[in-house]
């Protein structure tokens, strides 16, 4: 019986790596699995949960309740590492024997050491990629030692299956190298033990990385299970599937939603940099003047920590014409009428949403995958601009003013549009039944019963 197949799936407590690792395990439930959610207690307490009749929940603890001072991110990392090691054994242990002992864990690739704890325990495991699979691969070249950095200013290298890069196309890891040196580490060391997976599950679409995906599918069993966001944006077959139904921050719906339906079809730019970006002072304000300037409508998602860099009296000044706002359901935005591009960070959830909403995009990538990322959504998929930045690396209101006034009023902004439209249609495609990634979800369940 498929419902005697419990699989437990475990994120790393980021909104980014919460959200598609939820909704993948939507899909698995909707297949007929008995999926277990497993949370960690440092998120415990800013979860703003909903019931959810696909995945039951869990609990377990990461050593946070313990941490008494500020800790460093190499401190942060082990403590996880440790504290989650000693209490993912024990969860598996008790469900081992209980009446649906689990057969499988799916791990957030960042948490590699689990599927070692997954089959110390008799049961075999998979990690879940959250970042695209052109960055995966540009990390596996590096962990080989393939990419000799840093790069000359000015030089590109060639990889294969991909585009020609620049420096300020790849991962910002591979050349900051003095900066988070735990979070680089985290990210080359997902390719630790990879290989001995026998799924890895990857958050995109056949279509959206098509060669990037045949040329990893040509070395391992590389699974394609995405565009991993509600059903109800996409598919439509899971009718409860609404939104992500897990938020570390609390959203301003009916504050954005009546706010757009006051606004023109594509009048507005939509502007958030994700949950973790921040901005100096000098920037915000480049910002901001480039929002006036562009004289278009504007909602700005601008956290409660960075509320403090806005100049004074901005909000009131803009009221006329923009909404700044601590957090908003990103998905509802994207898919109102209203919005006529995203000015984002490119972290790969925000860029799969807008695709899979069909959204053009202004590209203002900071670190991390965010600059291949941006890379693809201008020269790959041709559906937004880049901003450039000084040689300080500071966005220019001249450059925000005509990087939004192309999206919006420009000919290029009509194409960008029009190829946004077609990749919307080749998500909801993919994730349709008889789809790419719908066919690789049902093809793991069934392996997983059999097995």
């Amino acid at each position: 019986m498929e419902g005697e197949t419990h699989i437990l799936v475990i994120p790393y407590p980021l909104q980014g790596h919460i959200n598609p690792i939820l909704q993948f395990s939507k899909r698995l439930a909707s297949k007929g699995p008995r999926v277990t959610f497993v949370t960690t207690t440092s998120i415990n307490k800013s979860i703003q949960a909903q019931a959810s009749s696909f995945v039951s929940f869990e609990i377990i603890s990461d050593g946070s309740e313990e941490v008494e001072r500020l800790e460093t991110i190499d401190e942060h990392v082990q403590r996880f590492k440790s504290k989650v090691s000693e209490s993912l054994a024990k969860l598996i242990q008790r469900h081992n024997s209980s009446k649906y002992p689990p057969k499988f864990l799916v791990c957030d690739s960042f948490m590699p050491w689990a599927l070692d704890i997954a089959r110390q325990h008799g049961i075999d495991g998979a990690p879940f990629f959250t970042q695209s699979c052109v960055v995966n691969a540009i990390y596996y070249h590096a962990h080989r030692g393939e990419i000799k950095m840093p790069l000359e200013e000015g030089s590109s290298i060639s990889l294969p299956s991909m585009p020609s890069l620049g420096s300020n196309d790849l991962p910002s890891f591979l050349f900051d190298t003095g900066l988070y040196v735990a979070l680089q580490n985290l990210l080359v060391n997902q390719l630790s033990n990879f290989q001995d997976a026998n799924w890895l599950l990857c958050n995109t679409f056949d279509k959206l990385e098509a060669e990037v995906v045949n040329w990893m599918a040509s070395r391992w069993t590389i699974t394609t299970v995405g565009p991993t966001i509600p059903s109800m944006h996409l598919d439509k077959r899971l009718e409860e599937d609404k939104d992500y139904g897990l938020n570390l921050f609390k959203p301003n719906m009916d504050t954005c939603m009546e706010w757009l339906d006051t606004k023109e079809i594509g009048s507005v730019v939509y502007i958030s940099f994700g949950s973790l970006a921040t901005h100096g002072e000098e920037q915000m304000e480049e910002i901001t003047w480039g929002l006036k300037n562009s004289n278009c409508h504007f909602l700005w998602v601008v956290r409660e920590s960075e509320v403090k860099k806005l100049p004074i009296n901005f909000q009131q000044e803009t009221t006329e014409k923009g909404l700044v706002v601590s957090w908003c359901p990103q998905l509802e935005v994207l898919a109102h009428k209203a919005v006529g591009c995203f000015m984002t960070h490119c972290g790969w959830n925000s860029t799969l949403e807008a695709l899979s909403l069909g959204v053009p995009m202004v590209a203002m990538p900071q670190w991390s995958d965010q600059p291949t990322n941006a890379k693809f959504i201008v020269d790959v998929w041709k559906v937004g601009v880049r901003i450039k930045l000084t040689e300080k690396g500071i966005a220019t209101k001249e450059e925000i003013e005509l990087c939004i006034k192309e999206v919006i009023e420009g000919e290029r902004g009509q194409i960008m549009k029009r190829n946004a439209l077609r990749w919307k249609e080749w998500a909801k495609e993919a994730m349709e039944e008889g789809g790419s990634s719908d066919k690789n979800i049902e093809e793991f369940v069934a392996k997983l019963a059999r097995s």
